[in-house]
């Protein structure tokens, strides 16, 4: 028989006890004391996850959305995804830093010089009953104040059928004396055309967020600004600015966001153009986030 020390008779004695301890349940219920700590950490874990969700900006798992891009997860620099395309001439694409003071976070910036083009475009889209709403925040550092007339798009919808579909755009109006928004189209049944309205005035060096609906069902498209319709903008099948014969949408599948003007030798020379928050969903997105 092999006899222990005093010593090691204690440390056996307490190394019992702890074990003992360990195991014993808390009073009340059997499992409260190791379900509680688990619980509590489950749910802890749970509200880190929302935080960090939330700080990728505007966009969200929303099962509405059909696209968003809000650019915070993007290397700044010439821009670029797995998720759109690009379609520039004369033009570029990078991604920025807002300038200190604006808000915090990137943006994308859009250049372009004389009548080029520069577009993210958002392909293989497949809306719902072909309607869908978009929303983007944009800024534009002056517009053209020649030639006279000169027309741009700064979003373009298109896909199966004819017509280059514009939500939004707009002209240099030489009564008016300044750029004015407008709804319009190209390529279709009811030909080139820009409804501007002296009512929309373009206005340069501030951010404003645009809204836009479009609805198949009566070939309408609604606009907003910074939260506030647009009725004179309103275009639908029989009121529009167009040749005397039905506006009717293609199939949609792509929306270009963007800069392109039409005309020769403007002035100025070249265009600079910031946008932020892009969204396209089967509901209205709202500026508040």
């Amino acid at each position: 028989m092999l006899r222990r020390s005093p010593l090691t008779a204690l440390l056996t004695a307490l190394l019992s006890l702890s074990f003992a301890t360990a195991a014993a349940p808390a009073s009340g219920d059997p499992g409260s004391g190791h379900g509680h700590r688990h619980g509590h950490g489950h749910e802890h874990g749970k509200h880190h996850g929302k935080g960090h969700h939330h700080s990728r900006g505007t966009c969200t798992d929303d099962p509405a959305l059909l696209f968003c891009e809000d650019f915070e997860s993007l290397p700044p620099g010439e821009a670029g995804s797995p998720h759109w395309e690009t379609d520039t001439e004369n033009g570029t694409l990078t991604v920025e830093p807002h300038p200190a003071g604006h808000r915090a976070g990137q943006h994308l910036r859009v250049r372009t010089e004389g009548n080029g083009k520069a577009f993210l475009a958002v392909t293989d889209l497949a809306p719902p009953g072909n309607s869908f709403w978009g929303r983007v925040r944009l800024r534009v550092a002056a517009f053209p104040t020649a030639p006279d007339w000169a027309h741009w798009t700064m979003v373009e919808a298109t896909g199966r059928g004819p017509g280059y579909i514009r939500p939004l755009g707009g002209q240099y109006v030489p009564p008016a004396g300044k750029n004015l928004w407008g709804v319009g189209s190209d390529g279709g049944p009811t030909g080139d055309w820009t409804a501007w309205q002296e009512s929309a005035p373009a206005r340069a060096g501030v951010w404003s967020c645009v809204e836009w609906r479009m609805d198949a069902s009566d070939n309408r498209i609604e606009v907003w600004f910074d939260g506030e319709p647009q009725p004179d903008l309103t275009v639908d099948t029989r009121n529009h600015g167009g040749a005397e014969v039905d506006f009717v949408f293609p199939e949609f599948d792509t929306v270009k966001f963007g800069w392109q003007l039409y005309q020769g030798d403007p002035s100025p020379s070249g265009y600079d153009v910031r946008m932020d928050d892009l969204a396209l969903g089967t509901e209205r997105v709202g500026c508040e986030r």
